[in-house]
């Protein structure tokens, strides 16, 4: 747990209760949506977690197994931890196209509404920073680490139980006054601040998500098999795409947002205030074949400071070659995926020959 060095003139402590009291406030000054204190008690969450792991959801996230139960106790991953202040911050950026619109046309390819600004870890954990050494000048050094997607954290129970919102039967996270496009943070502390109460569910009988899911993978209410998610397919996995999933992949080139796009409380959803979540490189509406044209170098470039670069080149490409071969049958589509026929990646070359049979044959003719 880092604690910060002893400052030449500390301030007066002041209460737990005042400190807790004045959080949210500094938060938003921030740039964060909310903010709410939790303990790390999850038991519930870790039987869960456990049996989504023992099904083999995960897919080939064998990450999600490798922490043990560090993931669903804070105390085990960083000694010390008495309470986690998270937090959520809006990402949904303004101007950008209609996803509805990029869904719809075939040309189009769809990037998950997340990625397309500034990687979100840089940004959240430069204001956890910020927020942390805001606590420090007011009560002095104290132990505490800050976390954002970066480590075996089951960030959505702790916001939850923080009262950030709760988990909808799409396995997001959902509050009243914010829907669920925004992305969480915490700040795990040796601080025994007051908490609050878990926030509750408001789903009721909506199925929306579960109906709107392109490939079923949301199995039942609050269980999802990530081995059918399309996020998880055109991010995490990296492999070759079952071929029975790639028609319900339809455009979407990196994520999907479906489930989140039907709900029905992302109406109250918040666009980001932040500029670094502002759409980057016309990624909110790319032209497949454009993107399919990137070399590496120019990938690398339109990618820099982006979520979108984890995947790397090749999984960049195996997903507009599905995306292409979902397209209506086009001169350009055919000559841009015979340009990679030859490509050195046998994963390229096989989601490429895919594409092309779809096109009329294995030269597209």
């Amino acid at each position: 747990m880092k604690r910060n060095p002893e400052t030449p003139t500390a301030p007066a402590m002041p209460s737990l209760e005042g400190l807790a009291s004045a959080l949210p406030g500094w938060a938003r000054a921030l740039g964060f949506g909310a903010l709410g204190i939790a303990r790390g008690d999850l038991p519930q969450d870790e039987a869960w977690l456990k049996r989504w792991l023992a099904l083999g959801r995960h897919g080939e996230m064998n990450w999600m197994a490798r922490h043990g139960t560090r993931r669903s106790r804070p105390a085990e991953l960083v000694p010390g931890t008495v309470t986690v202040i998270a937090v959520r911050m809006d990402y949904l950026p303004p101007g950008a196209a209609d996803p509805g619109e990029v869904l719809a046309d075939p040309s189009l390819g769809y990037v998950s509404r997340y990625a397309l600004g500034r990687d979100y870890h840089k940004v959240l954990r430069n204001r956890l920073q910020k927020l942390a050494d805001r606590i420090t000048d007011a009560v002095g050094p104290f132990g505490y680490r800050v976390f954002t997607d970066s480590a075996p954290v089951l960030e959505k129970a702790l916001a939850r139980n923080a009262g950030l919102g709760w988990i909808g039967k799409h396995t997001n996270l959902l509050a009243r006054d914010a829907g669920s496009w925004f992305f969480l943070g915490e700040i795990y502390t040796d601080l025994p601040l007051p908490t609050g109460d878990a926030a509750q569910a408001h789903c009721g009988s909506c199925a929306a998500c579960i109906e709107a899911c392109p490939t079923d993978a949301i199995v039942a209410p609050h269980e999802l098999d990530a081995r059918l998610c399309i996020s998880y397919l055109t991010i995490e996995h990296p492999g070759s795409i079952p071929e029975s999933l790639r028609p319900a992949i339809g455009n979407r080139i990196y994520g999907c947002d479906d489930c989140q796009l039907v709900c029905p409380w992302n109406r109250y959803a918040r666009l980001a205030a932040t500029p670094d979540f502002q759409a980057r490189h016309g990624l909110d509406a790319p032209s497949l074949v454009e993107l399919f044209g990137w070399s590496r170098e120019t990938f690398l470039a339109r990618t820099a400071g982006s979520a979108v670069r984890r995947i790397g080149h090749e999984r960049w490409l195996r997903n507009i070659a599905v995306a292409l071969g979902n397209a209506a049958p086009d001169p350009a589509a055919r000559a841009a995926l015979q340009s990679r026929a030859d490509h050195p990646s046998a994963v390229v070359r096989e989601h490429v020959a895919w594409a092309l049979a779809r096109h009329g044959g294995p030269h597209g003719h």
